[in-house]
């Protein structure tokens, strides 16, 4: 894959799950549909997205029950954590998740950053403190251990994604194993199904645009990056969603959000730039 493709898909996946994040917010926010009911037809607008658009491949893809055991666990988790969390809290104790997740598997596999590349991570998560803990609150201890199942989950899930030699196949069988998890839940929490018109639209839309097809293009760049790029590189999530945030949905633009964006996206450039070695 030449470079100019990989940053290409890679800044694609980021703005993506950016929206994502606006979309999941802004339905629980409003109390517009409960967060089982928001997971459930979020996969099942990918499914049914991803299945249309691979109908005519003929690439058999192996079950990986792990990874749709844990992009379910993500998608749980994370709708479940918002009920009761911050924007900033949380998204603090999932990215730091993220990152602590796939670190360790590069670790363990022998990867290791060249002194340019720990300093971009150093300066890309240090805007993210900066950009999120000034209105930090000690969190409700649920909602905080929530958030890090979902940090975990995705973390894990990054990383079953390398592997992958057909992006659409692997995220389209992904997804539908992950349904039947998401509908036993909703059953489990039949009693506090919630669901308006807007929140329907807003869980579809996360569903099938930015996340069936988010993950597509995240899975398709993943065998470019090692687990420690891949890691630093969604440290662009919080503030690109924060940026969305001020344009959409009308929040303040603040001198912190603009150092804080710079420091996270100069640093995340940094290690891109840098060489990753192996012990």
């Amino acid at each position: 894959m030449t470079r100019s493709r990989l940053v290409l898909l890679s800044a694609l996946a980021m703005l993506a799950f950016a929206a994502n994040s606006l979309l999941c917010r802004l339905a629980l926010r409003q109390g517009s549909i409960d967060p089982a009911s928001f997971a459930t037809l979020r996969v099942a607008a990918g499914v049914a997205v991803l299945l249309l658009l691979a109908r005519r491949r003929a690439t058999a893809q192996p079950p990986d029950w792990l990874a749709a055991a844990m992009l379910w666990l993500y998608m749980a988790a994370f709708a479940f954590a918002y009920v009761s969390l911050s924007a900033g809290s949380g998204a603090l104790i999932l990215f730091a998740t993220v990152q602590l997740t796939m670190f360790s598997a590069g670790l363990r596999a022998g990867e290791r950053f060249a002194a340019m590349g720990w300093a971009g991570l150093a300066l890309a998560f240090g805007g993210l403190v900066y950009l999120v803990l000034p209105g930090l609150e000690a969190p409700p201890l649920l909602g905080a251990a929530l958030m890090a199942l979902a940090g975990i989950g995705w973390g894990v899930y990054s990383l079953r994604g390398r592997g992958k030699t057909d992006a659409l196949a692997a995220t389209a069988s992904n997804f539908l194993r992950a349904l039947p998890l998401c509908l036993l839940l909703s059953l489990v929490m039949w009693n506090s199904w919630q669901v308006q018109p807007r929140g329907v639209l807003l869980a579809l839309a996360s569903g099938g645009i930015t996340s069936g097809l988010g993950y597509v293009i995240w899975y398709a760049a993943l065998p470019g990056l090692t687990a420690m790029r891949a890691a630093t590189l969604q440290l662009s999530v919080p503030p690109l969603a924060a940026l969305g945030g001020v344009l959409l949905l009308g929040e303040a633009l603040t001198p912190r959000l603009v150092w804080a964006s710079g420091a996270i996206l100069g640093g995340i450039a940094l290690v891109l730039l840098s060489r990753t070695k192996r012990s």
